[in-house]
């Protein structure tokens, strides 16, 4: 685990960047007002972790998941989250999909030129046999 209770802080330009995107342009922040809501969601974050780690450990898991999280999110008594969290949620398991059959189709592609290569090598081999070939029965002809 931590050795100080700062290693539980998230990075600070994270923090910063979710702060400006949620205050309107030309909103300022102080240097100690970004550090409490840095702490403050740090704590939120492991409060909410150890509410998610009970749900797994109910189900004798010791993987959370998405449910666990959700759950605890209704635990916590902020349900107002659950719906916009299913969503992003949702959003989130349709682009890794999407990924992966990119990926998969990527694949298959170059899957399929290297056999076409393979082919085309296998061609030019049997190209190159048949000309021996040819070159021996004339050989053997004019002998």
């Amino acid at each position: 685990m931590a050795e100080r209770p700062e290693d539980l802080n998230l990075p600070n330009a994270v923090i910063t960047r979710i702060i400006k995107e949620a205050l309107p342009d030309g909103v300022n922040i102080s240097k100690e007002a970004r550090s409490a809501i840095s702490r403050a969601a740090s704590v939120f974050v492991l409060y909410a972790t150890s509410c998610a780690n009970n749900f797994a450990m109910k189900g004798k898991r010791k993987t959370l998941n998405a449910g666990d999280v959700l759950s605890a999110m209704e635990e916590m008594e902020f349900q107002r989250f659950v719906a916009p969290l299913k969503e992003s949620l949702e959003v989130y398991r349709r682009e890794q999909k999407g990924k992966k059959e990119a990926r998969k189709d990527k694949d298959k592609k170059a899957d399929s030129e290297e056999q076409d290569k393979s082919r085309e090598e296998d061609n030019d081999d049997d190209d190159d046999r048949m000309e021996e070939e040819e070159q021996n029965d004339e050989e053997e002809v004019d002998n």
